[in-house]
């Protein structure tokens, strides 16, 4: 048979050009009211507005070229239909995928401070432990206590941020007003945040939806008021300062002969404390991961896949959902609420303005970003949404250049919620969609055989 003529395909530049215009003219008309002019204060100590038509051509201009380019290779790769692929061997493939990358991510975790002090000295490495590898770490417990609930039991939770002020929160009083020590403090805020989660779970039991999530929204928003309103205990707006620091099982990291550095004959220095905190809250993180992978082969586990794909046949089959729901929320708050106790410490410092709904906003967006019930998706999503945004602080060439029309600390957010609308475009299911189901059937037996090796056939 005569081999069938390939005509070249022609790049749709039309359909392009007049796609990238829209979105440019949309941006436009965004960007004008957040961009172009800015209300600032000057010697005599009046607003004047100051213009700033170079950022909007900027964004204007990024927006166009991102839209062009997206539809001339989308137009593109629709003229080639793709090659049926096999499931299985797919998911084998994606598995042993994620097992490399899981071990790598971790090897490059433990070395990471190494890294850290090699490159920039005690000194300099100082912020990009903490600022970046402790604070990562810590929306990575986040996102993984939050993918017990939403990813695995798929309860829709707004108001996750307060478990987390409730581990916070706990350490601080703990600490502050009976002078309990951070290892005993951390457990028990643990427990006080699940205790919580339980307490969540009870109104919310015979909801599903929209539904839960506003009342689980309700909840966070009640926890923040009464940690604003109960000055006697709280000390509202102010906070709770001078939280004791964490220390190396009972030696404190201060420059005196009682402190960790006297101890091992090392010179005194603040970078011991976060090189510590770092590795504490890469084990926990370890272990949170740990945890939920196990629980997800057990009963429990398989309960909660079960309640988010169908709540009414998980009942028909027997399953006890109450438990199931209640389980979710407890184990999701435990995690929130080691996290808090491990912010508490790092920052001496915690108020209510630590734990508002953006937090739980972002909390839930690294979830959905990464691929609810995802655990390496969600690592990832972590990584890139809190990594990104602390990374723009650091970019302040950006300002020297284009001066104060773009200066990244303001821009911050719009940034990376132009990044998230980016991403949900390209990836609506998250970073990684697929969910690997706890049971595996390897093979099936023909029924005939089966009878005829029983001697029935």
């Amino acid at each position: 048979m005569p081999e069938a003529s390939h005509k070249p395909r022609r790049l749709a530049l039309r359909p392009a050009l007049i796609g990238a215009a829209k979105a440019a003219a949309l941006m436009l008309g965004l960007a004008f009211p957040l961009l172009a002019y800015r209300a600032e204060a000057d010697f005599s100590n009046q607003l004047v507005l100051q213009s700033r038509w170079s950022a909007v051509l900027f964004a204007v201009a990024t927006v166009f070229v991102l839209r062009f380019a997206s539809i001339l290779f989308a137009r593109q790769d629709k003229a080639a239909p793709p090659a049926p692929k096999n499931p299985s061997a797919m998911l084998i493939r994606l598995t042993g995928l994620a097992r490399f990358a899981s071990l790598g991510g971790i090897a490059c975790l433990i070395a990471f401070p190494i890294v850290m002090l090699a490159l920039f000295g005690a000194a300099g490495s100082l912020k990009w432990i903490d600022n970046f590898g402790i604070q990562i770490l810590i929306y990575v417990m986040l996102g993984w206590g939050l993918n017990i609930v939403v990813g695995l039991a798929g309860l829709l939770d707004l108001g996750y941020v307060a478990f987390y002020a409730v581990g916070a929160y706990s350490y601080a009083l703990l600490s502050t007003t009976w002078g309990w020590s951070f290892w005993i403090c951390l457990p028990v805020a643990g427990l006080l945040a699940a205790f919580w989660g339980v307490m969540l779970g009870f109104p919310v039991l015979r909801l599903r939806g929209d539904y839960l999530a506003i009342v689980t929204l309700a909840f966070g928003e009640i926890i923040r008021i009464v940690l604003t309103n109960w000055t006697a205990l709280t000390n509202g707006d102010s906070g709770i300062g001078s939280i004791p620091r964490i220390s190396f099982f009972g030696l404190p990291f201060v420059a005196g002969p009682s402190g960790f550095a006297a101890h091992f004959g090392l010179a005194y220095a603040p970078i011991h404390r976060v090189i510590f905190l770092f590795y504490l809250v890469l084990a926990l993180a370890l272990l949170t991961n740990f945890v939920t992978l196990r629980l997800r082969r057990l009963p429990i586990g398989r309960a909660w896949e079960a309640l988010r794909e169908d709540e009414i046949a998980c009942r028909s089959l027997g399953i006890d959902t109450v438990t199931t729901k209640l389980t979710a929320f407890a184990l999701g708050a435990l995690v929130a609420g080691l996290a808090g106790a491990v912010f508490a410490a790092r920052q001496n410092f915690v108020s209510p303005s630590s734990f508002t709904f953006l937090e739980s906003a972002t909390i839930l967006a690294i979830v959905v970003l990464g691929g609810r019930g995802s655990q390496l998706g969600v690592a990832l999503a972590a990584t890139g949404i809190i990594g990104g945004s602390e990374l723009l602080r650091e970019l302040d060439g950006l300002k020297r250049i284009f001066g104060d029309a773009f200066d990244p600390t303001q821009y911050r957010m719009l940034i990376v919620g132009f990044a998230m609308v980016v991403m949900m475009n390209w990836k609506p299911r998250g970073l990684i969609a697929i969910r690997t189901p706890s049971i595996f059937l390897f093979k099936r037996k023909p029924i005939v055989g089966a009878l005829a090796k029983e001697g029935h056939g």
